[in-house]
């Protein structure tokens, strides 16, 4: 059940000790992640089962439904989004139940979030069969896990809006995303869908990626959006 339009990935966070869910909210955040959160079991379950997601972050021990009825529940309803657990260090049983149950990943508490951000890639990737961090349009070439681009041997920085944009775009070259979907998948859904920020953050990275180029790379068409431009010769 993961995202429909796969760029700027969306996690839903289930962690009822507020001081980790707002860590950990800031470091997804952060590093262009759109993040749905929740402190008990009950809603968590809610939208884990209504809502597509790219990876749920779920605690086991919560308020309401525990992690482990949330995980089997979502797993026998054929929902097949990478579930990470977070469990406390000493929980052996539980993290072996969950991985028997299906959990893909765990993590023990306290975590870094940098080791976080790596399982979550990882389960994202094996979920979708894609083994390879690397995508590549004509001369551009992003890597998803050092999040280095570059046009040729140049080294272009971004910042993480821009990373953010750049990925989905280049994820389904060819395709044209409207400003209604990439301010859903770049910015969240709380965003004023009148605002200019999507045209903004175009122009930058134009002027990052396509300032020189006879070919360009971003495509604007004409009362509907944006996409990326795939050469021909590939």
């Amino acid at each position: 059940m993961n995202a429909a339009i796969i760029g700027c990935m969306k996690v839903l966070l289930i962690e009822d000790d507020r001081k980790i869910s707002s860590f950990v909210k800031k470091g997804l955040k952060e590093q262009g992640f759109i993040v749905d959160s929740c402190e008990n079991g009950d809603d968590g379950y809610d939208l884990a089962s209504g809502q597509a997601y790219d990876v749920v972050v779920l605690d086991i021990m919560l308020p309401g439904r525990d992690g482990l009825s949330i995980l089997r529940a979502l797993r026998e309803e054929k929902i097949t989004v990478p579930v990470i657990l977070l469990t406390a260090r000493s929980a052996l049983r539980e993290r072996v139940e969950g991985l028997n149950i299906g959990a893909d990943d765990y993590l023990s508490k306290p975590f870094y979030m940098e080791e976080l951000l790596a399982r979550i890639h990882a389960v994202t990737r094996r979920a979708s069969g894609d083994q390879l961090s690397l995508m590549q349009v004509g001369h551009l070439t992003v890597n998803l896990i050092t999040r280095e681009v570059k046009l040729g041997k140049e080294k272009v920085e971004l910042t993480v809006r821009e990373f953010s944009l750049l990925e989905l775009l280049m994820r389904s070259p060819n395709r044209v995303f409207t400003r209604t979907q990439i301010l859903e998948h770049v910015w969240g859904y709380d965003f004023d869908p009148q605002t200019n920020v999507v045209d903004v953050y175009v122009r930058r990275l134009r002027s990052k990626i396509d300032l020189e180029s006879d070919a360009p790379l971003i495509e604007t068409v004409r009362g509907v959006g944006y996409r990326m431009i795939k050469p021909e010769e590939e």
